[in-house]
């Protein structure tokens, strides 16, 4: 069996790579094989925390550009981040993983509240924690949510599997042809040149704490594998590039 590079890992979905080609909602094939994906990784003995966005069903950016309060745009985006969980929850179970939901909103019936030792225990236990509710506060996005998570529970390392992006660029690839892929990049210059990777504020969080970032494409299947075990896959963001 290959031997994985990381032993604790977040891997953080965004809404959009749940939808697939249909754009909105939850593509129930796409959710098949990311559950597929995440058993290939969890057979290495890898502990698996999952941070799933809810753009695919609301953005409260979106919602508050049009005129909402922000706090409840924010929060009805939680909420969306809870349905895309269960969704995930359910295709790893029909696949024989042991899973648990846990929320940073309260709703008990049905799933536990986020608690860091609870969900340490359960990584330690060999269950795929998935991490709904972004960081149950409003104004923080799900990739802040992912940074914190990953440096309370001392993940080894972030994996931002994008749809349709297979690293990160110095212009948008699909727009511009001439755009250069990077394969490795320090945070400060994620920050300095605005790359949008993930908000500023998950990206100095990353820095603070020391937490490495992939960033790759989600693909048909096997990518999460191979960030896994260390392929070279994607851009690899640290607090400092190797000479």
């Amino acid at each position: 069996m290959a031997t994985p590079k990381y032993r604790r890992i977040v891997l953080k979905l965004s809404g959009e790579a749940l939808a697939g080609d249909l754009g909105m909602g939850i593509d129930p094939n796409v959710i098949q094989r990311i559950a597929e994906q995440i058993r290939e990784v969890v057979q290495l003995g890898v502990q698996v925390a999952v941070v799933v966005g809810g753009g695919n069903i609301w953005r409260g950016v979106s919602g508050s550009q049009q005129g909402m309060d922000r706090a409840t745009a924010d929060y009805m985006g939680m909420l969306a981040t809870v349905l895309n969980a269960l969704a995930l929850q359910d295709a790893l179970e029909k696949l024989g993983v042991d899973t648990r939901v846990q929320t940073s909103v309260e709703m008990r019936q049905v799933a536990e509240p986020y608690i860091r030792r609870r969900a340490i225990r359960h990584l330690e236990k060999g269950r795929v924690i998935i991490l709904a509710g972004g960081t149950g506060n409003p104004y923080f996005s799900t990739d802040t949510a992912a940074a914190l998570r990953a440096a309370e529970i001392e993940a080894e390392v972030i994996l931002m599997a994008k749809n349709g992006v297979d690293g990160v660029y110095n212009a948008d690839p699909r727009l511009n042809p001439d755009a250069v892929k990077y394969d490795e990049l320090e945070f400060f210059e994620v920050l300095r040149q605005g790359l949008g990777v993930m908000d500023s504020t998950a990206t100095s969080l990353c820095m603070d704490n020391d937490i490495p970032l992939l960033v790759f494409a989600l693909g048909e299947s096997g990518n999460i594998r191979r960030a896994v075990l260390g392929e070279p896959i994607g851009t690899i963001i640290r607090g400092k590039t190797r000479a």
